[in-house]
């Protein structure tokens, strides 16, 4: 049986991604640092698999990892890197904790749970690595600039290990989200209010599902848009000019 592993799944997209894979069959083990979240889930869902993971301790995430799989067998088929947060405002008012949070559960969690899970992922032919990335890492978006800039690491961590571990068979995905409806929307960034919250967390769960399931692949695919909105912004960012790209975000995001 196929084993997906999902840190800060206990809400959110995380948990629309583990109703999707157990939907299909798969072992789903979701750890998160929200214990109370964690139990809502494990009784609602008594076949998910649950513990406590703080995503910036990478003791944390040796001990999840060996939990995990001591339900499968030792084996891994994908790790979810999904958990984040996010702290609104612009960069002058937010205090020093509040940009470091962001930064260490966005950029170390990410890399951490990396770092843990590859030799459970080495060990499984054709593996996955998904790292939640974000619409906000196509261009740097103000009043979140703390979280969209972690975005642009994870974005980069995506591509550098896309590289680093292709002769190991574990392919490294980034999914690419905006604005989805669940708790890191509820701001008040302009951003959210020019272009909507329309995603749904399930809309991304789905997207996650049809990473780790390619099919036959001429070019390798390693970034994954979700929604219409994503895959414009993305394509405007390749294609247009910078000075015009510049001005897009400034009147989406200002």
């Amino acid at each position: 049986m196929s084993s997906i592993f999902i840190s800060g799944g206990a809400a959110g997209i995380g948990r629309a991604t583990a109703l999707r894979f157990l939907s299909e069959g798969w072992t789903v083990g979701v750890y998160d640092v929200d214990d109370t979240a964690l139990a809502t889930l494990k009784s609602d869902h008594p076949d998910i698999v649950t513990g406590h993971l703080d995503v910036r301790d990478p003791e944390s995430w040796d001990a999840a990892l060996a939990d995990f799989t001591s339900h499968t067998g030792g084996t891994l088929d994908v790790l979810d890197n999904n958990a984040g947060v996010l702290v609104a405002g612009d960069l002058a008012d937010l205090t020093p904790q509040q940009v470091k949070f962001q930064i260490d559960v966005n950029t170390l969690g990410v890399t951490y749970g990396a770092q843990a899970g590859y030799k459970y992922l080495k060990a499984t032919e054709k593996a996955h690595l998904v790292n939640l990335c974000s619409a906000s890492a196509i261009y740097g978006q103000p009043g979140i600039a703390t979280y969209s800039a972690t975005k642009f690491y994870v974005s980069g961590l995506t591509e550098a290990l896309e590289l680093e571990w292709e002769d190991d068979d574990i392919r490294v995905v980034a999914i690419w989200p905006l604005w989805t409806k669940t708790a890191l929307a509820d701001n008040d960034a302009k951003s959210t209010q020019k272009m909507g919250v329309n995603i749904t967390p399930e809309q991304v769960a789905d997207k996650i599902w049809e990473a780790v399931h390619p099919g036959l692949m001429i070019v390798p695919r390693m970034h994954y848009s979700v929604g219409r909105s994503t895959t414009v912004l993305a394509n405007s960012s390749k294609f247009a000019p910078r000075a015009l790209v510049r001005s897009l975000n400034k009147l989406l995001t200002q």
